[in-house]
């Protein structure tokens, strides 16, 4: 019997507001979260939490769910208090490709695609924060 393998799960980050809120950019005029830390909140390494995101690709199609960013893009992040990534090719670089940013419709699709309660839970959470985020910045 073939068991599916569920992806591998790793250390699983405290969500809170004040968390969440910490993610959460201004690119291209939208609110986004970056995929490295929503893996952190969803207890996963980065390269399988974008391997379920892009087995579920037509999930995400349009730069309305998510997109990646640009070397500028990137570049402009890095002097963010908050994104401590730094660009680099060697052992010990953080950043060998550019993030992809999840919109706000992005983060509620992930609902769809991340495995568990823990993912389902941490997503609604995510999801609220950012809307809670633009009801403030619209007032």
């Amino acid at each position: 019997m073939d068991e599916q393998k569920k992806p591998e799960i790793t250390e699983i980050a405290i969500v809170d507001e004040h968390t969440i809120r910490d993610k959460i950019y201004i690119v291209r005029g939208v609110e986004v979260m970056l995929d490295f830390e929503l893996a952190e909140i969803y207890g996963y390494e980065t390269k399988n939490f974008n391997r379920q995101v892009k087995n579920n690709a037509a999930k995400f199609e349009g730069d309305d769910f998510m997109y990646q960013l640009t070397n500028e893009e990137t570049a402009e992040l890095s002097r963010c208090k908050n994104f401590t990534l730094k660009r680099g090719t060697g052992r010990g670089s953080n950043l060998k490709y550019n993030p992809y940013a999840f919109t706000e419709q992005g983060v509620y699709m992930l609902m769809t695609v991340l495995l568990g309660e823990l993912a389902t839970h941490n997503n609604q959470y995510s999801y609220k924060q950012l809307l809670a985020k633009t009801t403030l910045s619209t007032i």
